[in-house]
């Protein structure tokens, strides 16, 4: 079996394990992402609902994405590191933030999205693929 994805917030008190590789790691630059991350864009990995485990209770808040479709994120009440996100027309997937990871390393990003949203001063890999909004499904 394959190792694990692990990590959680700054102060340890929601912890996620996940089996599986992610289904998709991207770098994006919707205004949301840019609020929540304090930066040009946040990078996250999406995971098979079914591999995850989380332990310890986050606070949520519910936004609505462009598509009309409702995201909830999911922060540490205790720190204020926001953790992962869920996607109420995708139950299936669990996105976590790539720096919540105990190995940051692992994460590599395939593709940037919302980049016509992006900021002059934001660079990212040049390779990787741009989406101006979200990839068709």
């Amino acid at each position: 079996m394959d190792k694990p994805y692990t990590g959680g917030c700054a102060c340890g008190a929601i912890r996620y394990s996940i089996a599986g590789e992610p289904l998709f790691a991207n770098h994006c630059q919707c205004r949301d992402c840019q609020r929540e991350s304090g930066s040009g864009h946040g990078s996250y990995a999406t995971f098979a609902r079914a591999g995850v485990t989380v332990t310890g209770e986050a606070r949520r808040w519910d936004m609505v994405g462009d598509s009309g479709n409702v995201k909830t994120r999911a922060f540490c009440p205790t720190c204020g590191l926001a953790v992962y996100m869920t996607f109420a027309a995708m139950p299936d997937i669990f996105t976590i933030r790539a720096a919540s990871l105990d190995e940051p390393a692992r994460y590599q990003p395939q593709a940037v999205t919302y980049a016509a949203r992006a900021y002059a001063w934001d660079h990212l890999d040049a390779g990787l693929t741009k989406f101006e909004t979200m990839p068709p499904g």
